[in-house]
């Protein structure tokens, strides 16, 4: 195996660890990235949600309570939840793959009932109180979609309507009965908002940055490998080959050649010099011999 390829075996060993150790750490830090996105975006839909949720307790809540008509038909404008989930509805329009719900385990509405991935995070939430909240990623038939939680707690206002039937006001029951909804307990966790988020794009985009990571590698690999390699024939391979057919030459008996030329002072052109010095004691010697 000549010198070259031994060269170059060694180098492709070199970059194809070192490539698969870089592969490996672009790979988590830009799917790390891809999340981290992920979840800020759904932290600022969040916050979203929850602005329109305190806007509609503390501003529209007093103003509809007043409406005669609230005390004969319950209008859902004065729940936060509605004008949370109808707002976020208009902007899921232009958004399909975005989600907000508030998922409770026993609604009133039938339609906020929590699915089973859902019941289970309102659940791990109930069992540790102390998570203000919790994010994860799950599959959805669009794709990944990562998910950002945060608990409901019963409040003093949410027992007005659903501690018991009888103290309930007559238009929440006559609206939605008297079997759900009911039974809940000051400062339970009994729902949760949670925001779903596609990571497709996102994704997407980190696996695009990576093919280009890596095209960029290889394109310096074969850079690198054509630039050392012609550097290896120049400043090793070809004086030694020079230096070789020298050799043969003085081992056929053409002892008057002319000496190798020497090139700068390193290891090579030492031992050009140094077959010089040899190839001219040789001539010398012969000819004292003859």
């Amino acid at each position: 195996m000549k010198l070259l390829t031994k060269f170059n075996l060694i180098l492709l060993l070199l970059f194809a660890t070192g490539g698969l150790i870089v592969s490996q750490v672009i790979s988590s830090f830009l799917l790390s990235n891809a999340r981290q996105e992920v979840l800020r975006e759904a932290e600022l839909m969040m916050a979203s949600a929850t602005s329109v949720r305190d806007y509609t307790a503390s501003n529209l809540d007093p103003l509809l309570a007043q409406n005669p008509e609230h005390k004969s038909r319950f209008l859902p404008e004065t729940v936060p939840a509605f004008a949370a989930m109808t707002t976020f509805n208009r902007l899921k329009r232009r958004y399909p793959d975005y989600a907000y719900r508030e998922a409770a385990l026993n609604p009133t509405n039938p339609e906020h009932r929590a699915a089973d991935w859902e019941a289970d995070i309102i659940r791990f939430l109930r069992d540790n109180p102390d998570r203000t909240q919790v994010s994860g990623q799950r599959e959805t038939p669009m794709g990944p979609s990562m998910y950002l939680a945060i608990p409901i707690a019963a409040d003093p206002p949410c027992l007005e309507c659903h501690s018991t039937p009888s103290a309930a006001p007559a238009a929440v029951v006559t609206t939605y009965g008297s079997s759900n909804g009911f039974g809940w307990k000051q400062n339970a966790i009994v729902g949760a908002q949670i925001v779903s988020v596609p990571m497709s794009l996102p994704l997407e985009k980190a696996r695009l940055v990576r093919r280009m990571v890596l095209v960029f590698l290889v394109a310096i690999l074969i850079v690198t490998i054509a630039v050392l390699d012609a550097a290896v024939y120049f400043i090793v391979i070809r004086p030694l080959k020079l230096v070789s057919d020298a050799a043969d030459r003085v081992s056929k008996g053409e002892l008057n050649s002319p000496p190798v030329p020497v090139k700068g002072s390193d290891e090579i052109a030492s031992v050009t010099a140094s077959f010089n010095r040899m190839q001219l004691s040789l001539a010398k010697a012969f000819k004292m011999l003859g």
